[in-house]
């Protein structure tokens, strides 16, 4: 186990929770995304239409810095739980009507998750759990629920 790890902090909460890796299970996701977060990257966080208590983040371009196609599948699941870390890509059209590509980072923060969306049950890497204080973590989650898109920062810890 190592003791590299991650970080997301809400930046107008001024709060910050570890991600703890899950190197056992998803060793080159765990590497990837790692890497890519040397340097902090800022982003939104919205909460999810389809997957229940989940917040989600895509990963910015400044943090592209691998083939998201070489992720192999690790640690899979359809149903994840309370403080799992998943990640997820989607190529160009994959999604019909969709160009885009999706390189997301998703966090649940509640029981009832579900990876569930417009093209049905999609299986994601979950790479991590949050560390900490869940239930603080839980309420400041279901206040972009309520209040809208979050402005948070993800980084090395």
């Amino acid at each position: 186990m190592s003791d590299k790890n991650l970080a997301i902090e809400f930046t107008a909460h001024k709060k910050t929770f570890p991600i703890i890796l899950d190197w056992e299970a998803t060793p080159i996701t765990s590497k990837t995304l790692w890497t890519a977060l040397a340097k902090p990257v800022s982003m939104t966080a919205f909460h999810a239409m389809f997957a229940g208590p989940e917040i989600m983040m895509g990963l910015p371009e400044e943090a592209h810095s691998f083939d998201p196609t070489t992720i192999p599948n690790e640690n899979q699941t359809c149903f994840p739980g309370p403080g799992d870390c998943l990640w997820y890509y989607q190529g160009k059209y994959q999604m019909k009507g969709l160009p885009d590509e999706l390189w997301e980072i998703g966090i649940f923060y509640d029981d009832g998750g579900r990876t569930f969306g417009p093209l049905g049950w999609t299986p994601v890497n979950i790479f991590g759990k949050i560390g900490g204080d869940l239930d603080d973590f839980a309420a400041t989650c279901r206040a972009i629920r309520v209040d809208g898109a979050k402005d948070v920062m993800l980084r090395q810890a």
